[in-house]
């Protein structure tokens, strides 16, 4: 073949432009990822600055001296209980919420009917992104001391605030906290509990298995990497819930979040900011590994429910 026509073939394939062919992959790539620019952006402003923020000031003192007195402080006293008390509650409603949100998805898969799944998917969406100030005003003006449903049950004889429990506790604090995290649940758990082939129940029960050895060797095995993973999304949901519990306690259950908040505005003592800071940057070691577990969790789940 001669120069020339070697020459031709090279124009043809690259637009009689040699290295212009060579660019169309790089940019080609470039282009499939522009449309996430805008969430890296975002990502950056509201999230990554931020958080580098915190981290850099709860190292410092109020003079802007390098110190860690911020940290020793903040796993003592009254702080040390306060993540006690965040860890506690959002252990407690992210167990509770995980199975009966299990519960309730495992019965929207097997009951089949298209429309209660895709009314009680809808709903979930709704529930699970509903909280601070409204949502702790829906509980106080329903079962609050003088709410319309603690109202109506008095006059019929029933007194939910007769052995000593009201909404503004710890208990009644979780018991607000699952309107939210059970839906979370169900939202999270139901690709998983889809996975669950009906091939898989029938080989089980043609080999002589029983429903609870197929539970137990199939099912269980499966889906506890996206029950575990989805249990861990749920504590950190809670873990970081602020408004819904300033507005329903007012700062009298001590939660890690409200330290923070009074201590970065300067309600109750002057001059702690940084304390805030060491507190909040507790909270995001305590969030990263949460998160770097549910992580590894859902890209253990992933591989079963993509083959």
């Amino acid at each position: 073949m001669t120069a020339a026509a070697m020459r031709s073939i090279s124009e043809t394939t690259t637009g009689g432009n040699p290295g212009r062919g060579s660019l169309k992959g790089p940019l080609r790539s470039l282009r499939t990822y522009v449309g996430l620019f805008p969430f890296f952006i975002y990502s950056g402003i509201f999230l990554a600055i931020p958080t580098l923020q915190v981290v850099i000031l709860a190292f410092r003192n109020q003079d802007g001296a390098w110190t860690l007195e911020n940290l020793k402080e903040s796993v003592t006293g009254v702080y040390l209980l306060s993540f006690q008390q965040s860890i506690l509650l959002s252990a407690i409603s992210a167990i509770t919420a995980a199975i009966f949100g299990f519960l309730a998805a495992y019965a929207i898969t097997v009951s089949n009917i298209g429309v209660l799944r895709r009314v009680i998917q809808t709903v979930s969406g709704v529930f699970a992104n509903t909280g601070g100030v409204p949502l702790a005003f829906f509980f106080i003006a329903s079962i609050g001391t003088y709410g319309l449903l603690t109202t109506t049950l008095k006059k019929m004889g029933v007194d939910i605030y007769g052995g000593g429990w009201t909404l503004f506790t710890f208990s009644g604090l979780v018991l607000v906290y699952l309107y939210f995290q059970i839906p979370l649940m169900i939202i999270v758990i139901l690709p998983a509990i889809d996975g669950l082939r009906l091939e898989w129940r029938e080989a089980a029960g043609s080999l002589g298995a029983s429903k609870w050895q197929f539970w137990r060797y199939v099912a269980i095995p499966l889906l506890a990497p996206a029950f575990t993973g989805a249990l861990l999304l749920l504590f950190a949901n809670s873990f970081a819930a602020y408004a819904t519990a300033s507005a329903l306690t007012s700062g009298t259950i001590p939660l890690v979040p409200l330290q923070i908040g009074s201590l970065v505005s300067g309600n109750v003592i002057a001059d702690k900011a940084n304390l805030g800071y060491a507190l909040g940057f507790g909270m995001v070691v305590v969030i990263g590994f949460v998160m770097t577990g549910y992580a590894l969790l859902q890209r253990k789940t992933a591989k079963w429910l993509n083959n």
